[in-house]
């Protein structure tokens, strides 16, 4: 029997039963379970061929600001198995199984080089422009929110810089020039993106900020480059599903395809403890999993990422849960997408 439904019996050879981690029907809490919802393992480019979305560990964190941790956020995030058989995930308001209607991979988990930031960045950029080239989405597990840089210098690379709009859900809108005098890390990368020239500031819109940062020089050069954003108070005034028709209407007419960030501050601490700079008063994760499935179903993204988990200040792994169940969400959204169909809840 396949491995996936997606794996026909003369494909089977192109999954070899040392790249499938688990036996097909194993239970949740069995098995290796060393991929994302134990899809097959894909370590070299020529394995891309054919499939849907590459997903992508970047292990590294030498950007955080304050409390590190989130290199190892892909593990924790892979290991955070959903509940049921591994291989059967119908999406109960959707209706459609995201491991069925997509051919997923994990990629593993790129090359990082401690201490030496640019270098890991340098691999993740590499590693991206393999999916993309072989028609793959790439859907990233982070690691530190300076990979969206490498993340957008791939995209500008495959598309140009404005060939794609940017969705970023975070509590910091992450446009600093500089974080104690350090240009690269990860409150600078949307910053970096303009400067370059990979990124058109008009094409972003920002979805969650709220606390002390940034300062009103940022925020002025966000206006400058026509940066949008959205902050809680706006949420709480009009509402999430308003705040988000408007995100991603400005999306869609900024280019034929989105990059979705997510960064799990974003969530209000009592949600996701295990961050590296946690703010109060954010959304609740029932709100960013209906956020994500909307952008993914109403968007054609080209790039996705999750970031900031920090496990070792997670308690009973509700963060790295987060994490998790925000990328099923997406997969669920994008195969929806795919799919053509509308969605199908479930109801009495």
């Amino acid at each position: 029997m396949p491995w996936t439904t997606w794996w026909s019996e003369g494909e089977i050879s192109s999954a070899p039963m040392s790249m499938r981690p688990s036996r097909a029907q194993e239970s949740g809490f069995a098995g290796v379970g060393l991929t994302y919802c134990r899809v097959p393992l894909v370590l070299e480019p020529e394995g891309l061929a054919g499939v849907d979305v590459a997903i992508i560990g970047a292990p590294f964190d030498d950007g955080v600001s304050y409390r590190s941790g989130t290199r190892f956020g892909p593990r924790a995030i892979r290991q955070a198995e959903d509940v049921g058989s591994p291989s059967e995930r119908p999406h109960m308001e959707l209706g459609v199984d995201p491991l069925a209607e997509l051919r997923v991979v994990d990629y593993g988990d790129v090359d990082t080089v401690p201490a030496d930031l640019p270098a890991s960045q340098a691999n993740l950029r590499t590693a991206i422009g393999q999916a993309l080239a072989a028609g793959a989405t790439p859907v990233v597990l982070g690691g530190d929110h300076s990979l969206s840089y490498p993340t957008m210098q791939a995209l500008a690379d495959r598309f140009g810089p404005d060939g794609y709009s940017v969705v970023h859900f975070d509590t910091h809108a992450d446009t600093g020039a500089e974080i104690h005098g350090n240009t690269n890390n990860h409150g600078t990368p949307f910053y970096l993106a303009v400067a370059e020239g990979v990124l058109r500031g008009q094409n972003i819109v920002q979805v969650g900020l709220r606390g002390a940062w940034p300062y009103p020089d940022e925020f002025q050069w966000m206006r400058d480059q026509g940066f949008r954003w959205h902050t809680m108070g706006e949420i709480d005034d009009r509402g999430l599903g308003a705040v988000l028709d408007d995100a991603i209407a400005h999306a869609a007419a900024r280019a034929p395809r989105t990059y979705l960030t997510v960064d799990i501050d974003v969530l209000d601490p009592a949600f996701a403890p295990a961050t590296g700079t946690p703010e109060p008063g954010g959304l609740t994760t029932r709100e960013l999993l209906r956020a994500v499935r909307r952008v993914t179903s109403e968007l054609d993204v080209c790039a996705f990422d999750l970031v900031e988990v920090s496990p070792p200040y997670d308690h009973a792994g509700v963060t790295a849960w987060a994490g998790h169940r925000v990328v099923l969400e997406g997969l669920s959204g994008m195969a929806l997408r795919r799919s053509g169909r509308a969605a199908r809840p479930e109801r009495p």
